[in-house]
């Protein structure tokens, strides 16, 4: 009987996937040894095999070098069958994986990386996924070090075949920053993570490009960091420094105006938890929400610094799940209440500060040409539905969204002035909210603010009138 893959309580069943990678390590174990079979195998026997040999790399580890050898004589697909098992391992199984397999895994994703399988990137992506925030166990902070090396050690060779893997690693490990920045115990780790962040920057900054306006906000909750802020002050002060052409004229307002694709935020968001986001969004309806809610919060953001993760958690909901039509005008749970809610589960005003941004980030450079408005649409939702019975909601976001206007970048206020007032024009328009008078005409909110938002729609209004 082949060994498990996972750790489990008694009762609990085997799943279908290390249940089917056992079976064919048992049916084939004899095959498994040399001499190896000089036979042509069917497309049947070689998915097989191949589930067999992955079995066997991360339960024998004495005889992984003789499995690997196997892999490479038998292999007839360039790995695409073995990497496809490997990164569904990951995906589904990853956290109760035993300790001596993650071992294997992660010696197993260098070897694999090396010879730039196919489907090697997708495996990347998996384990940059499985970095859990704010999680210092030996085990979250052992994956860091091992990816963090992988793409420095391979990152000539990723750059040439798989690029695009550099800008979403690279937009992890500036989260990871984050996370592991001003605690003593991980200056190591923290070392080779700035390390990699600012090598990307310097020598692929066109691959960088590719992450969009995101960039900026990660970057910019890392200037504490000398060197993050260095590269910061470089990319808005002195783009000519950088290899792509285009960027030396345009500068920051490049990265601004382009829009960041959901496949980054969901790199911050475990499987569990994008599983879990997304049957509250596609199947609970309001009045019985509060109890899959507790149960999340017991889950997911269970310890102090684990509202954190709530910044990536907004990010995921505005940018990688838009529901449909007939969700929207269902009584399901709507992305705003569910924002609504996050928002009370933070206790430091700087995480509220920085919810909120994550909210608001494509209201600043909103160009409905390359944005959508399903990235907007939460915060207005949230500040209209939040009136008159939550008040205190409307206001703050509200007033964050003007300061951010006034402060968020001088230089480029013209542009940020354009974006927000195009976002209140498009969710008009499309008929999100009946009309800007829900905000501007509500006794609830100060002079201050209501006038504050006139303004500024005012003077939007006479901008484009002179173009």
């Amino acid at each position: 009987m082949a060994l498990r893959l996972s750790i489990a309580s008694p009762f609990e069943a085997e799943t279908e996937l290390e249940s089917h990678l056992r079976e064919a390590f048992d049916s084939l174990k004899p095959s498994l040894r040399p001499p190896f079979s000089l036979s042509i195998p069917n497309p049947h026997q070689y998915a097989l095999l191949n589930a067999a040999i992955l079995h066997a790399v991360l339960t024998e580890p004495h005889f992984a070098k003789t499995h690997i050898k196997h892999l490479h004589a038998a292999v007839t697909d360039g790995y695409a069958t073995f990497l496809s098992l490997l990164r569904h391992l990951v995906l589904l199984l990853f956290p109760k994986l035993l300790p001596s397999v993650k071992t294997q895994l992660l010696s197993l994703t260098h070897q694999t990386v090396r010879v730039l399988g196919v489907g090697h990137d997708a495996v990347l992506l998996s384990l940059l996924r499985r970095i859990a925030a704010v999680d210092f166990t030996d085990s979250n902070l052992c994956l860091c070090s091992n990816l963090v090396s992988l793409f420095l050690e391979q990152f000539d060779s990723l750059l040439e075949e798989s690029p695009q893997v550099l800008s979403f690693a690279l937009y992890a490990f500036l989260r990871v920053l984050a996370d592991h920045s001003g605690v003593e115990k991980f200056e190591t780790l923290k070392l080779l993570e700035v390390h990699f962040c600012v090598k990307v920057i310097k020598e692929a900054f066109h691959v960088c490009l590719k992450i969009g306006r995101d960039l900026i906000r990660l970057l910019q909750d890392l200037l504490h960091v000398p060197e993050i802020r260095a590269v910061l002050n470089d990319i808005v002060f002195n783009p000519c420094v950088f290899d792509s052409a285009g960027f030396k004229f345009k500068g920051v307002s490049q990265i601004f105006c382009t829009r960041t694709s959901s496949r980054y935020s969901l790199l911050r968001i475990s499987p569990e938890m994008e599983t879990q986001l997304r049957f509250l969004l596609t199947n609970v309806k309001l009045g019985h929400h509060r109890r899959h809610q507790m149960w999340f919060a017991r889950k997911f953001l269970n310890e102090p610094d684990k509202e954190f993760v709530i910044v990536d958690i907004v990010r995921f909901i505005c940018c990688a799940h838009h529901p449909t039509n007939e969700i929207i005008q269902s009584d399901i749970v709507p992305r705003w209440a569910l924002i609504g809610w996050l928002l009370t589960c933070c206790r430091r005003s700087h995480v509220v500060a920085n919810v909120k941004l994550a909210l608001f980030y494509d209201w600043l450079f909103f160009d409905e040409r390359v944005d959508n408005i399903m990235n907007i649409e939460p915060a207005v939702l949230l500040m209209v539905h939040s009136i008159p019975q939550y008040i205190e909601i409307t206001r703050g976001l509200l007033e964050f969204l003007l300061h951010l206007v006034d402060n968020y970048d001088v230089e480029r206020k013209g542009m940020i002035v354009k974006g927000v007032a195009s976002a209140f024009q498009l969710l008009v328009r499309k008929g999100v909210i009946r009309s800007i008078d829900v905000l501007t005409s509500c006794p609830a909110l100060s002079p201050g603010l209501r006038d504050g938002l006139v303004r500024l729609l005012s003077v939007a209004k006479v901008g484009n009138s002179q173009v």
